[in-house]
């Protein structure tokens, strides 16, 4: 692990870095170009990783993500705010050689004992219309993941590299004022008479600005919520049959552009984030709460940023492990207002139009606390400290293959 530390230390100084991961690795263009009107494309997306979690403590143990998934897709624009996509999405680890069937997090009981070989596949789609310059209707496979926004506790962000496409729903608005996206990610449909749930996940996300970006001082009020929905009338579940869970978080967070030649951006942010439990007995708590500290320093090429996380009895449904009470390392084992401080560095550069690269290592510092296990021991936990550490690399070329005259 240090090599890994050392090396992506040296990448770091010897490269010329522009952004954050999220906004030039992981997130995508969602505004149609209106001058592509009439031609048709094929684009290729892909992100290359290899990311190493080297975990301690009793909350998630380590493991590492070597691989890549792409959508090979073709592009048309029928109208000026209309995009239409077809294609498929392709995950591949390295050393695997079958993949199971089922949606790409949470509950694997959503399919059957069925695999797939080579890659885990999916056919994907795309209908987007801009109904203007700020308001956009999504159908099918949507704008997911790191175009959310999603503080970390409420979404991890290794989910970029492993989970399945988003699809269903999604509304995106942008005005000076305010960014909104509100969607409905469908996570599985069922026919009658079928021995798993129907599930979908119903998110916001919008962050309301206090004066404008452009400003030395900018401020903004972040509203985020993620509802889980989990039953179905024509299955055969009649124990437990319906389940609704929720995650939501607000706060309030300044930005200072510096416009220092070194320093360009100094940022913090403080959430209070909630966990509900409405239906079912899926968690050990109904209720639980949070408060996420964060901030960041963008020095002329990198980004270096530090956190504070404190629960109590808070479950997220999307989020790292580390920002909640529960246990993912010892089943049954449920920990008593964990604190966790972060440290992290990251870089990434644009090399060229459709071509990213980006790297990051991230120290999770768990503080000591207490935990009840599943035999009903009240014990105390130490501190100990996590890392991890990935490199990506995004590639989204596009070739025109027609244009209508």
């Amino acid at each position: 692990m240090r090599g890994i530390l050392a090396l992506l230390g040296m990448i770091g100084l010897s490269l010329s870095l522009s952004a954050q991961i999220n906004t030039k690795v992981y997130q995508s263009e969602h505004r149609i170009d209106t001058l592509k009107e009439g031609e048709l494309s094929f684009e290729l997306d892909n992100i290359s990783f290899f990311k190493d979690n080297e975990y301690a403590g009793g909350i998630q143990k380590g493991y590492s993500l070597p691989g890549f998934w792409i959508q090979p897709k073709l592009v048309y624009h029928p109208l000026k705010r209309i995009k239409l996509e077809l294609g498929a999405h392709l995950l591949r680890y390295w050393g695997a050689s079958k993949y199971p069937c089922y949606a790409y997090h949470d509950i694997p009981e959503w399919g059957g004992e069925q695999y797939q070989h080579g890659f885990h596949a999916l056919p994907w789609f795309r209908a987007q219309v801009d109904l203007s310059e700020r308001f956009s209707i999504v159908l099918g496979d949507i704008y997911g993941g790191a175009n959310h926004r999603l503080i970390e506790p409420l979404y991890n962000q290794e989910l970029n590299l492993t989970s399945d496409p988003e699809a269903g729903l999604q509304i995106l608005y942008d005005a000076p004022f305010m960014n909104l996206d509100v969607w409905v990610n469908w996570q599985s449909f069922i026919f009658r008479e079928d021995t798993h749930q129907e599930a979908f996940l119903v998110g916001l996300s919008s962050r309301f600005k206090l004066n404008p970006e452009a400003k030395a001082f900018h401020f903004y009020v972040p509203i985020q919520a993620t509802v889980q929905h989990r039953g179905g009338e024509i299955d055969t579940i009649y124990t437990h049959s319906v389940q609704t869970l929720m995650n939501a978080s607000v706060g309030v967070g300044g930005v200072w552009n510096v416009a220092h030649r070194v320093v360009s951006r100094i940022g913090a942010e403080a959430d209070l984030a909630l966990s509900y439990q409405q239906a079912g007995e899926l968690w050990p708590f109904d209720s639980g709460t949070g408060l996420y500290f964060r901030a960041y320093a963008d020095l002329k090429d990198f980004r270096v940023k530090a956190g504070y996380w404190r629960c109590k009895d808070f479950v997220s449904l999307l989020g790292s492990p580390f920002y909640g009470a529960l246990s993912f390392k010892d089943e049954g084992t449920m920990f008593h207002s964990p604190q966790v401080a972060t440290l992290g560095l990251e870089y990434a550069r644009s090399l060229g139009h459709g071509f990213s690269i980006g790297a990051d290592v991230d120290i999770y510092c768990h503080l000591k606390g207490n935990k009840t296990t599943a035999e009903g021991e009240y014990l105390p936990t130490s501190s100990a400290t996590s890392f991890s550490a990935g490199v990506y690399l995004r590639i989204n070329p596009s070739f025109l293959l027609w244009k209508k005259k």
